[in-house]
């Protein structure tokens, strides 16, 4: 039987209120660990960029720079990118809580992302002022390779994961369930992994030490384009999700004429 989120389980307002409230306070957790690395590494950009304003991100510090400085500072990058990491498993273990199958835990996952980056930037700006506005470059993650991008960029993906998983989650709760084939998932799949690459374009000249030049808005758009058309294909398509549904048994159940 499909597992609906009401009634039997947890009420669909209920979820979006613990999602919205733990992405809230994880953007507010996040924002703070920046605010503190900023604090550690500001002495060493100063030192190595002495020409650079105060507070700029870009260009990045090397390893060879934070060697430089002490062993204590590669130790920091080395528990930061492992951070990453914890970040990532803390999102998929707040999915596995509120949802019963892997639709639920895939909504789940993409609101408490979504919040968390918005209000990550929403606290930054609040206890640092920074970003100076929405085109305001950033450097998104570190693994595999930097990402970087102006602010609005993630911005926009956020608002795309929290519309989707919001979606997901209201249709769960109507017991129609939006249900992805192949085609849907490949859609959405090759969607994402576009906009992936448009944030790691500039990766290698960032690393070799150079500033970000325009960000690759084409590949970006087409990206969320993608993701966006198999997303709405799915929502639109007709079909059960699961061949044990109760329409398919009722179906299955009706004798069969000789």
């Amino acid at each position: 039987m499909l597992e609906k989120l009401e009634p039997g389980g947890m009420k669909l307002t209920r979820i979006l209120l613990a999602l919205g409230l733990f992405g809230i306070a994880f953007g507010y957790v996040e924002a703070a660990v920046v605010v503190y690395l900023r604090t550690i590494y500001g002495p060493i950009r100063q030192a190595t960029f002495p020409a650079m304003p105060h507070g700029d991100l870009f260009p990045l510090l090397r390893i060879e720079h934070l060697q430089a400085a002490g062993p204590q500072y590669v130790l920091l990058l080395q528990t930061e990118l492992g951070r990453e990491l914890a970040t990532m498993v803390m999102l998929a273990a707040v999915g596995l809580a509120i949802g019963r199958n892997f639709r639920q835990w895939f909504a789940g996952v993409i609101i408490a992302f979504g919040v968390w980056d918005i209000f990550y930037y929403v606290f930054l700006k609040l206890l640092i002022g920074w970003p100076a506005s929405l085109w305001t470059w950033d450097i998104l993650f570190l693994l595999p390779v930097p990402w970087l991008g102006p602010v609005i960029a993630p911005v926009l993906v956020s608002l795309s994961m929290i519309v989707a998983g919001v979606v997901l989650l209201w249709r769960e709760s109507l017991g129609r369930p939006v249900c992805c084939g192949w085609l849907q998932w490949a859609l959405m799949v090759l969607g994402g992994l576009v906009v992936v690459i448009a944030f790691c374009w500039d990766s290698q000249h960032l690393a070799a030490g150079g500033c970000p030049k325009l960000f690759n808005w084409p590949l970006f758009t087409l990206g969320e384009a993608t993701a966006a058309a198999g997303f709405v294909h799915a929502l639109v398509r007709r079909q059960d999700c699961h061949p044990s549904s109760p329409s398919h048994r009722v179906r299955a159940a009706k004798p069969q004429k000789a």
